[in-house]
């Protein structure tokens, strides 16, 4: 039976990150640094609610594209922060986590053939779904210049079947912010290209330093953007699965069409909660991110210590340390870290193979969680068993 299935789904690898989360269950007292979740809960402001939606029977459809008050409220989320106006009527999508948003907008646009460029080390739920709508992943290496893309990076990577261009800031993994400057340099050589731009900013709201731009607000990117976004890393609601999609009417009309054939609607239930983290959470963010700052600095300062290269992240709630000097094949590293010191981190080959080299450990634990962890590396790094 199994030759019948689509052979493109049976070539696509459990996502190495899930890979060592779910390898942690059978070490019960490791250390987790694998899952990018906040671990925070979701303000109760928000939890109630989605209860008071349950207690008014609102468990029913909504409209296909999602709640209008929840579309105006995200309409007006993006003016406030980025001067882009998105008409909630027919330029914003809510969609069943940002994973959904990113799915249904590369269905949207993509055909058999077409190309994607990918600046790499990234998010490895990228690729599989380039790869399922026909089109090919056109992966550019970023390690050689600080986990940044440039203008000359992405001269060499266009074709005349380039069709999207992948971005995500804050990265994951990396943590690694583009400029507002440098974000300009590449609106600028896109501005005459037939390209469309997929804009993930998942963890806009995650930005440590200076303020997130978003890639739709730089002159001309606009009608060509399509960003994504969501409250599940910025109100710590990562189990309600609720992401936002804008994008010009004449995309989001088209994207409405794949998203209602696949989900119908984002959860009813979710969306009244996702629409209180709008209206009355615009604080929650900050509050979360006074303690990630301080788990940041502190994760950093202790891998810097202990012998690491590795680029201080500006966002989102990860490292991305250099284990070349350990003479390792990150696999190798993680699984060894993971069964013999209890510290679970994710191989850098989850994130493609330009990864090797390098291991991701999320800081969205505790403190004393961060600490334990990093005591056990630190204690494993100087045991025998990484003498070369």
């Amino acid at each position: 039976m199994k030759e019948w299935l689509n052979p493109t789904v049976r070539q696509l690898q459990i996502p190495g990150i899930r890979h060592f989360s779910n390898l942690v269950s059978q070490f019960p007292h490791a250390i987790n640094l694998t899952v990018g979740q906040p671990d925070f809960a979701t303000p109760d402001h928000i939890k109630k609610a989605g209860c008071e939606a349950i207690k008014l029977n609102e468990t029913t459809y909504t409209h296909n594209a999602g709640l209008l008050e929840l579309r105006d409220a995200a309409s007006v989320f993006m003016h406030k922060k980025y001067g882009i106006n998105y008409n909630p009527e027919n330029e914003i999508l809510i969609t069943s986590g940002a994973s959904e948003g990113i799915d249904t907008a590369f269905r949207t646009i993509l055909q058999q053939g077409d190309e994607v460029i990918l600046p790499v080390p990234n998010y490895p739920g990228y690729e599989p779904i380039i790869r399922l709508c026909g089109a090919k992943p056109v992966l550019i290496d970023t390690t050689t210049n600080h986990f940044k893309l440039t203008v000359s990076m992405l001269e060499k990577a266009v074709t005349d079947k380039t069709k999207c261009l992948l971005l995500n800031f804050p990265n994951n993994p990396t943590g690694v912010v583009l400029q507002k400057e440098e974000l300009e340099e590449l609106a600028s050589f896109l501005a005459s290209k037939t390209i469309f731009i997929l804009s993930d900013e998942i963890y806009s709201e995650n930005t440590y330093e200076g303020e997130h731009t978003s890639f739709a607000s730089l002159p001309g990117m606009r009608e060509k953007t399509i960003v994504i976004n969501g409250v599940s890393k910025s109100h710590s609601m990562t189990g309600w699965r609720i992401g936002f999609l804008f994008a010009p009417k004449e995309i989001t009309e088209e994207a409405i069409k794949v998203h209602s054939y696949n989900t119908i609607c984002a959860s009813t239930i979710s969306q009244h909660a996702a629409l209180s983290a709008l209206l009355k959470g615009s604080l929650d963010p900050a509050l979360m991110n006074k303690q990630y700052l301080i788990r940041r600095d502190y994760m950093f300062n202790r891998l810097v210590k202990m012998g690491f290269e590795v680029v201080k992240p500006q966002g989102a709630f990860y490292m991305f340390p250099s284990i070349k000097h350990l003479n390792l094949a990150s696999f190798d590293f993680a699984y060894r870290l993971l069964s013999e010191a209890g510290v679970a981190v994710v191989p850098g080959t989850a994130f493609s193979a330009e990864g090797e080299g390098y291991i991701r450990l999320s800081y969205a634990s505790s403190l004393s969680q961060l600490e334990e962890g990093l005591n056990r590396l630190e204690k494993y790094v100087k045991s025998q068993h990484l003498v070369s």
